[in-house]
This record gives structure tokens, sequence and C-alpha cells, in this order.
């Protein structure tokens, strides 16, 4: 797997939570309702929402804010059901694109993702067309700070990632899901410090390109997509050439 697009994405991603954390936190909430309606409000049974509420806190989200969303998607509120969609497309040059986003109103959401998809060169498909094409991974972004870079390597490859990419003084792990939590907790004793942590998907194989207007299209898309209030996550297959 190249790193490339990965590595990008990561960054993509913080430089977005840092600039509206607002925005942010309404997405995180959304996914922490969404996973205390599908399985409950415990934390300690529910890995799903131990997921989110660590996504949350990463990104410095608010103790009530959180217990708020807890609440309401575990039964406290019946008033709002919000559910989780994934949508799956096509972007500028065949690129493979999903999405998914947690909605109170799926109409609305398909809507504003075709509509991105459209005005920017890409196409939505039916359910399936590209999920085949990834693979649902741990993705755990560490910072070598304050740590022998050689010797946290030598550490991370018996911690039970699948896999290590390194770039300057920080590395993406990437575990199973099953294996994800174990292996951030043991990366957390150790004394690396963790930008972020998600299951998420991996592309299994990645469409390089090396347009310069074609990549413009994608990071368009990409960028509109996230802009969605409903949209929680959008991964893609695509790298762009040095």
């Amino acid at each position: 797997m190249s790193g490339h697009s990965k590595w990008a994405s990561i960054k993509h991603k913080k430089a977005i939570v840092d600039a509206k954390k607002g925005k942010i936190w309404t997405k995180i909430a959304n996914m922490i309702t969404v996973a205390a309606r599908e399985s409950g409000g415990d934390i300690e049974s529910n890995f799903k929402l131990r997921l989110s509420i660590t996504k949350a806190k990463e990104s410095n989200m608010p103790k009530e804010n959180i217990d708020r969303a807890i609440k309401r998607g575990a039964g406290g509120d019946k008033s709002i059901i919000i559910e989780e969609i994934r949508y799956e497309g096509y972007g500028p040059g065949g690129i493979a694109v999903m999405v998914n986003a947690a909605t109170d109103n799926r109409n609305r959401t398909a809507s504003e993702v075709r509509a991105a998809f459209s005005k920017h060169n890409g196409k939505l498909g039916e359910t399936g067309s590209v999920g085949w094409m990834f693979d649902e991974k741990g993705q755990i972004f560490v910072d070598f700070k304050g740590k022998d870079k050689d010797e946290s390597l030598l550490f991370l490859m018996d911690s039970g990632a699948e896999d290590i990419e390194e770039e300057d003084d920080h590395a993406l792990v990437i575990t199973s899901p099953k294996d994800f939590e174990e292996v951030t907790e043991k990366i957390k004793n150790y004394g690396l410090g963790i930008v972020s942590s998600e299951v998420s998907f991996i592309s299994k194989n990645e469409v390089k390109v090396s347009d310069e207007k074609t990549a413009s299209q994608i990071l368009k898309l990409i960028d509109a997509l996230e802009e969605i209030d409903d949209v929680m996550d959008v991964v893609s297959n695509y790298e762009i050439a040095d």
C-alpha cells in the first residue's frame, strides 16, 4: 500500500479539525448518537461507541457534549432519529469514493452528496459499486517526539500492527479492527504520542493521478463532500504523484 494519499488524508483531516472545531464536534456527536442507538450507552460493551468517544476526546470535545450525545442515542431523546448511511461513487479520473454519513433526513443528505459529486466531475454510484475496493483497518497516527525513533519502530513492529509507514517524526500504524484497541493501549503505555486514531477504510490498490487538473478536481470533490454537515468520513483510492 502506498502511504502518500493516506498521509495526505490524515494531515488534511487534522487541518479540518483544527480549523472547524465546532462543526467537527457536531459530526462526532452524531457518530456517538448513532453508536449509542445501535448498541446502547454502555461504553464497556459498545466498541463503536468507544471509538467515537476516543475521536471526541482527540478533538477536545467537552464532556457534557459527549454525555448529551450518548443520552440522545441511548433513548433520552426520541424526537430525532439519526441513522448511518454509506454512499459510494466515482470521482475525476475514475477514482473510487466512499462517503459515510449520519443523518436525520435521508433525502436531504442524498441530495447534497449527489450534488457534490455532480458539481466536481464525479458520479454517485450504486451501493456496493466501490466498497469491495477497500478494507476496514485500524489506523493510529503516532508521534516519535521525545522517543528514540529506531527503538520505537522496533516496539511498533512487535505491538500487533499489520503494517507501519513512517515519515519524518511520525508513523502510521495499521491494525486489524479487532486488534485496534489493544495496539492503541500498548502504544499509549509505551509513551508514544497519538495524534489521531480511528477504524476506517483503506484502499486495496490506489489509482495514480499525475494530471494536475484532475488532481485539483479530486481535492475539490473531497473538500465539498467533507463540507456537508451530515458527512462523517470520506475515503478514496487516489494517489497524487509528487
